[in-house]
C-alpha cells in the first residue's frame, strides 16, 4: 500500500523550538491540523545518531508513538567545512540548553578565529522524518550551500540564519523575509521530496 498523507490530517510536528514550529507548519502548505510537540507536552528523546536522518526517524518515531498522531521531525543543522562539519548534528547543542544561538554563532566564529586559514564554506542541512503510529517511518533529506560570514546580520530568521550566506546571494538567511528564505532553504528542499513523494 502507497504511504500517503491526507489533506486536513492532525499531524504532530517533534520540535520544541518555536520558530522551526512554524516555518515547518507553512512549508506544510496548511494542508493539515499542526500541532507542535511541545504543545502536547511530548518529552524530547535522545539523539544519539550521527546522521541527521538517523535523529530525525528518532524523534518522529518517538512523536508517533505517544501522540497516536502521524509524526513528522526534522533534524537539521550548519555544517561548516573548516570545523571538519561542526557543528552538524549537534548544531541545537552548541546553542546550550536556553537556546543560545548568539553564543553558539559566537563558538563557531571563535573555533574559525583560532584556524587563520579555516574554509568558511558550509552548508545547511535537513532531513525530514515522517512515521505513523505503529507503523511505517520514511525520510527525506535537503542541503544548501554556502558560507558564514561575522558578524551577524539580520533578525528575520532563528537558529544560526545570522551568519550563513547562501551561494550566489548577499544576504544571509537572516535578512530574507521568510517566504524568501522557505523558496531556497535545505528545509524547502526536504520538503519537496517529501510532498512528491506523500502528498
Amino acid at each position: 500500500m502507497a504511504l500517503s498523507l491526507p489533506p486536513a490530517a492532525r499531524l504532530v510536528v517533534a520540535t520544541h523550538n518555536r520558530g522551526k514550529a512554524v516555518e515547518l507548519a507553512a512549508l506544510l502548505d496548511d494542508r493539515f491540523d499542526v500541532i507542535s510537540a511541545a504543545e502536547l507536552g511530548l518529552p524530547e528523546p535522545e539523539e544519539p545518531e550521527t546522521t541527521f536522518i538517523g535523529n530525525a526517524i528518532i524523534k518522529a518515531r518517538a512523536a508517533a508513538d505517544r501522540s497516536g498522531l502521524i509524526a513528522l521531525a526534522d533534524d537539521s543543522g550548519l555544517c561548516v567545512a573548516g570545523l571538519e562539519g561542526a557543528p552538524g548534528v549537534h548544531s541545537a547543542r552548541w546553542a546550550g540548553p536556553d537556546r543560545d544561538f548568539a553564543r553558539a554563532m559566537a563558538r563557531v566564529q571563535s573555533r574559525l578565529d583560532e584556524r587563520p586559514d579555516a574554509d568558511h564554506a558550509a552548508s545547511f542541512v535537513c532531513a525530514l522524518a515522517v512515521a505513523w503510529p505503529d507503523g511505517p517511518v520514511v525520510a527525506f533529506e535537503g542541503r544548501i550551500a554556502g558560507e558564514v560570514r561575522f558578524p551577524p546580520r539580520g533578525t528575520l530568521g532563528f537558529g544560526y540564519d545570522p551568519i550563513f550566506t547562501p551561494t550566489g546571494e548577499t544576504r544571509t538567511f537572516g535578512e530574507m523575509a521568510p517566504a524568501e528564505k522557505d523558496a531556497i532553504s535545505h528545509r524547502a528542499r526536504a520538503f519537496a521530496a517529501l510532498k512528491a513523494a506523500l502528498f
